[in-house]
């Protein structure tokens, strides 16, 4: 009798997967979660799988336990067709042989943390995606805060932080605005300017404002986000009577990098950090919305938010939990970071690395110099864009 049941109810299943768009679209959960169509339906009975909303309500609830409830928040990630028409290669890596397989395998420690690594901070600021006002671009602060670090860490914490402009992605990344982007697209659009030559200017140059030409929040309206000069590195002069009017520069500090690779699973993550540095990973926020401290249990429903992941601890109680940064501010969560058990989240599911290559720095001596007000450095009128 049991046999037949289980017969029955495997002949439910499939029938109900075979026209369903979501089924045939998405085969892992995390792909399922971040399209708004779609739930993730599991069962014991038959493979879990990914169903849309309206066939998920059809399913046996005795049989399928599926993640129907409203989300609390808006993605900012986009869903995979919307990251490949943008020329974003999914889970992409620079080369045929990712350089993370060739990474040595290690014994690695109970404790690992790139903030608190030998008494030393390898760790660089903590931003907010959020002021001066909203913009979904954790997907670029989680790359960009992850690239930051480990360029800190090949400087051995030595001199000034370098901090890299987020809102130089936002203008010129191609990748993703204020309303979604992908794990993926920030370091491939680093990599191709990279190549040419130049690299991701530093905050100094380019403070982050919130806005992409598409963002309808607070006064992004007013702004001329579009990927020109004056919207990679600029400068202006102090006083209208000094030349007042800004300087799109041609020459800058700038930031490259030489590969970079996607990878998911707890022991790759662990490996790339170990030897390499921070990665950027993809999450689900809305356990994160009111989280205070702690080690969060959730398991997740669907990934909608990009962060990067510094380490990891062992508690006594709860076991193995990552060491996570936000882009929230340091007035949420612990100092702007949290702590997430292994395997909750969905933060094992796909993350992202890339490695350092040249930058500006006082110690490489390979600064060009400009004037207060940029005209020795002014971009040409011919100067490629990127």
């Amino acid at each position: 009798m049991k046999f037949f049941k289980a017969v029955a109810i495997a002949g439910f299943g499939l029938a109900a997967a075979q026209d369903d768009a979501c089924h045939s679209a998405h085969t892992t959960q995390a792909d399922c979660g971040a399209d708004a169509k779609c739930t993730w339906c599991e069962a014991s009975a038959v493979p879990s799988a990914c169903y849309t909303k309206e066939d998920a309500k059809k399913l046996p609830p005795a049989v399928f336990t599926c993640a129907t409830k409203t989300k609390a928040r808006r993605s900012e990630l986009l869903p995979r067709a919307e990251v490949e028409k943008l020329g974003v290669v999914w889970r992409g890596n620079a080369s045929s042989q990712s350089s993370h397989e060739l990474l040595e395998a290690a014994e690695l420690p109970s404790d690992f943390s790139w903030c608190n690594k030998d008494g030393k901070s390898y760790c660089t600021m903590s931003r907010n995606q959020h002021i001066p006002q909203y913009c979904g671009s954790c997907w670029a602060h989680g790359a960009i805060s992850a690239l930051g670090d480990r360029i800190k860490i090949a400087r051995n914490a030595q001199g000034v932080d370098i901090n890299l402009a987020v809102q130089h992605l936002l203008n010129c990344g191609g990748v993703g605005t204020c309303k979604g982007g992908s794990v993926d697209g920030p370091y491939q659009w680093l990599m191709d300017i990279s190549k040419k030559g130049t690299g991701i200017s530093y905050e100094t140059a380019n403070p982050y404002v919130a806005c992409t030409s598409d963002s309808d929040e607070g006064f992004c309206k007013y702004v001329d986000t579009s990927c020109k000069a004056l919207n990679v590195a600029r400068t202006c002069g102090s006083f209208s009577q000094e030349g007042g009017p800004c300087t799109g520069l041609g020459e800058f500090p700038n930031a490259t990098i030489s590969d970079y690779g996607s990878i998911s699973g707890a022991d790759a993550m662990m490996k790339e950090i170990f030897h390499r540095g921070p990665i950027s990973c993809g999450v689900d926020a809305n356990p994160l919305l009111n989280y205070e401290s702690g080690i969060i249990k959730t398991k997740g429903e669907g990934v909608d938010h990009v962060v990067s992941v510094v380490g990891w601890g062992t508690d006594p109680k709860d076991g193995m939990f990552w060491i996570v940064r936000n882009s929230w501010g340091e007035y949420w969560g612990e100092m702007g970071y949290f702590r997430v058990a292994k395997g909750a989240l969905l933060l094992e599911d796909q993350c992202s690395w890339a490695v350092p290559s040249s930058f500006t720095a006082a110690e490489k001596k390979n600064q060009v110099h400009c004037h207060e007000g940029g005209d020795n450095c002014k971009a040409k009128a011919a100067q490629m864009i990127v």
